[in-house]
Formats: structure tokens, C-alpha cells, sequence
């Protein structure tokens, strides 16, 4: 009989069974004689009925077992835990006295790792790190103030230069033909004012002279006046002419004139004074005005020599000889000495730290050497505060996002190795 013709319990299939049950009939006896029904199984048949018989009974057990175990499930799954627990204790019970020794260790390091954890974490609160750091300067970029061809470039590549050192020079000559015109324009102001000054004294002697003529002319009017008072008496009196007084009376009218001449005179050179102060001062307004245009041509054939305004070195450099320089021109940068490590912290890592705050500074090019240096400030607002394109967060779909703040952190002795900016490296500050 096939796997297939068995149902869940083992039971062959009702056709199957009818198929087992039916009796085998023989052949119908002769008239007269009773019929008789033999059942004969074939050995096939016999132990298909052995199968069928099996199957069945173990069909009405397991189906006796359902009932009785749904009963008692949840005293046997109770029993079970138990069992299962006791037999884990033993299980565990047996590792330890047959591994004394690997268990203690097992132990120990379980023990040995959590005080490590531990201390671990009361040493790693003392600090505050981070990796968004680097090395920073303010660099100074040297440009051309004034235009020319540039004539000589005295500096190369990263060499390291001195403040006042000369590092490049552009053409000077036209800035020499402006210094010797705005000279000549000086000497021409200077010889105009001499000569305006000699002006306003000789004038100064003419107005001299016109006042002695008033005077005089003043005596002459007093003795004329006098004269015309006697005649005009002796007129009266009969004991004079009458033309004599009357040439008086000329006389009079002529010296009134003469001192209203002398008067004007005076008053008239007293203009012309006026005039050439006026002059003078218009002589001494282009003699300084020249003598700026000199400053002006003198600031420019010095800044023709380009000199370093720092201690550092050469970088980025651009000037070549002959090429020229427009005014603004970038020829090369200065990257002083002086660094400092510009650290941007999280501003949750910011609520323990302060100025002075002591700092260990590992950088990156030199990973075996670690440097000193100290807290030296905190910037007023992250940095993105500060950016080209600062954050509008009152616009738009707002999305929290921890800032980063600026530090500032100087070292405690100048480092003895060659640092730039943007080199990267990783500072720890002792917070506690």
C-alpha cells in the first residue's frame, strides 16, 4: 500500500479499507446445495489488513493523547519551565566544576571590563576633542599698490624672509619723472612767493613815502589857512588888497586838494598791499599743493619696492619679472609665524569650557609629537553666523542641527616645526 492512501493517524483511506473488508466470493455451488461464502486473503491482502489494522489503532491513540494533552497543557508547559531551568542550573553547575579555572577567568575579565568602562568614562568626561581643527594665521597677501612692469623678484618658492626684506621691484621711472616735476613745481611756488614778499615790502616803503606826502601836504594846508585868515582880516580893515586875499583864498583851495590827494595815495598803495598778500597766498596754496604732489610721487616710487611686513615666509608666489602688475595686483603671500589652532567644537561640548583651559594639540604631519597650549577664546556665535550665506531659520521647513563655535586655541611655546594654515589636527582641552 502507497505513503499516500494513509490519512494524519497511519489510517489507510476509506476506499481502501471497504477494498480490505469485502469478502472474496466463490464460485455459486450447484442447484440444490446451499451457498457458502469462504473468505481466503491472499498473503498481499493479509498484510495490507496488518497495515490498515496498526494504522487504525494508532489513529484512536493519538487521537485519545489529543484530548488528554489539551487538558493539560499548561501544567506540563509549567513543568517543562521548571525542568528546563533546573536542567540549565545543572548544565552550568557541571561547566564550573569541570572548568573551575576558565570560568573564574571568564569572570574576572567580565569584572575587569566593566571597572575599565568605568574609569574610562570618569576620565574621558574630564576632556573635550575634536577633529574639526586646524592651523590658522592671518595671512598677508602682497600686491602691487602702484602699476608698472615688474623688474625683479629677489624671493623664491617658501623661503623664509625677514620684516623690511625686499621682495620684488617695479619699474620706479615714472614715478622719479613725478618726484622731479612735483619738485620743480615747489622750486617755482618758492621763487613766487619771494617775489611777492619783496612786492609787499616795497609797497610797504610807497605807502611810507605817500604818508609823508599827506603830511606834508597837511603842513602846507595849516599855513595856507593861516594866510587866508590875515588877509581876509586885512580885507576888513582896508589895510590889504582884495586880489592878495583872494590868491589866499586859491592858495587854500589848492593845498585842500593836495591833502586830499596825499590821503588817496596812501589809501591806494594800502590796496595794493592787499593785492599782493593776496598773491602770497595764492602762491603759498600751489607751493603746498606741490609739495603734496612731491609726497604723493615720493609714496609712490616707494611702494615701486615691494618689502615684507611681517616675519614668515613665501607662499603662493606669482610675480615674474617682466610681467605687469596693475595696481591690486597679487604677486605673492606672506604666511607670518605666528599660528594658532582655530577649533570648531560642537556647542554641546562648549558648557565646561572656558579661557586658560589647558590643551593638548597632536597634528597630523608630525603624529608622534604632541604640543601645549591653552584656551584663548570663544567666538561670539557659530559659525555659520558668519558665513556668505548665513542660515535663515525663519524661512522654509526648520531641521535642528548642532552648530559648531570657533575656538581659538594658542600654543605655549612657538612649535619647532614648519606649520601652515589648514593643516589639520586634533586638540583635547582638560574641561575639569
Amino acid at each position: 500500500m502507497a505513503d499516500e492512501d494513509l490519512d494524519r493517524h497511519g489510517i489507510p483511506e476509506r476506499d481502501e479499507r471497504e477494498k480490505l473488508e469485502r469478502p472474496t466470493q466463490s464460485e455459486p455451488e450447484p442447484a440444490g446445495q446451499t451457498l457458502r461464502t469462504s473468505y481466503h486473503p491472499s498473503p498481499d491482502a493479509q498484510r495490507e489488513q496488518d497495515i490498515w489494522r496498526d494504522g487504525y489503532e494508532r489513529g484512536r491513540s493519538a487521537s485519545d493523547d489529543d484530548g488528554e494533552d489539551e487538558g493539560s497543557n499548561d501544567d506540563d508547559k509549567d513543568e517543562g519551565e521548571g525542568e528546563d531551568e533546573g536542567g540549565a542550573r545543572e548544565k552550568v553547575g557541571g561547566i564550573v566544576r569541570r572548568h573551575p579555572i576558565i570560568v573564574a577567568a571568564v569572570v574576572i575579565l567580565v569584572i575587569a571590563l566593566i571597572v575599565g568602562a568605568v574609569l574610562w568614562w570618569l576620565h574621558a568626561r574630564n576632556y573635550e576633542n575634536t577633529d574639526d581643527a586646524f592651523i590658522d594665521t592671518r595671512s598677508v597677501t602682497i600686491s602691487a599698490q602702484v602699476a608698472g612692469a615688474v623688474t625683479a623678484v629677489l624671493v623664491n618658492d617658501n623661503q623664509q624672509v625677514k620684516k623690511g626684506d625686499v621682495l620684488a621691484k617695479i619699474d620706479p621711472r615714472d614715478y622719479q619723472s613725478s618726484l622731479a616735476q612735483a619738485d620743480a613745481q615747489i622750486d617755482q611756488a618758492n621763487a613766487s612767493i619771494t617775489n611777492l614778499q619783496a612786492q609787499i615790502e616795497a609797497q610797504q616803503a610807497s605807502i611810507d613815502q605817500a604818508q609823508k606826502q599827506v603830511t606834508e601836504s597837511q603842513a602846507a594846508l595849516t599855513f595856507s589857512q593861516q594866510e587866508n585868515s590875515r588877509y581876509q582880516e586885512l580885507v576888513k580893515t582896508g589895510a590889504g588888497s582884495a586880489q592878495r586875499a583872494q590868491q589866499a583864498v586859491s592858495d587854500l583851495t589848492q593845498k585842500q586838494a593836495a591833502l586830499a590827494s596825499s590821503q588817496a595815495a596812501v589809501v591806494a598803495q594800502q590796496k595794493q598791499v592787499q593785492v599782493l598778500q593776496a598773491q602770497k597766498k595764492s602762491s603759498q596754496a600751489q607751493l603746498e599743493s606741490a609739495q603734496a604732489q612731491k609726497a604723493q610721487a615720493e609714496a609712490n616710487l616707494s611702494r615701486a619696492i615691494l618689502t615684507s611686513p611681517v616675519d614668515g615666509r613665501v607662499a603662493n608666489l606669482s610675480g615674474a619679472i617682466g610681467a605687469y602688475a596693475a595696481g591690486g595686483t597679487a604677486l605673492m603671500t606672506i604666511v607670518p609665524n605666528t599660528v594658532w589652532v582655530t577649533a570648531n567644537f560642537k556647542e554641546t561640548q562648549l558648557d565646561l569650557m572656558r579661557p586658560g583651559q589647558p590643551v593638548t594639540i597632536k597634528i597630523d604631519a608630525y603624529p608622534a609629537r604632541h604640543f601645549n597650549g591653552h584656551v584663548d577664546s570663544i567666538q561670539a556665535g557659530s559659525g555659520t553666523a558668519f558665513s556668505l550665506l548665513p542660515a535663515e531659520n525663519a524661512t522654509g521647513n526648520y531641521v535642528k542641527i548642532v552648530q559648531r563655535v570657533p575656538v581659538k586655541i594658542v600654543f605655549d611655546e612657538a612649535p619647532d616645526v614648519e606649520l601652515g594654515p589648514g593643516m589639520s589636527v586634533v586638540p583635547t582641552v582638560t574641561v575639569r
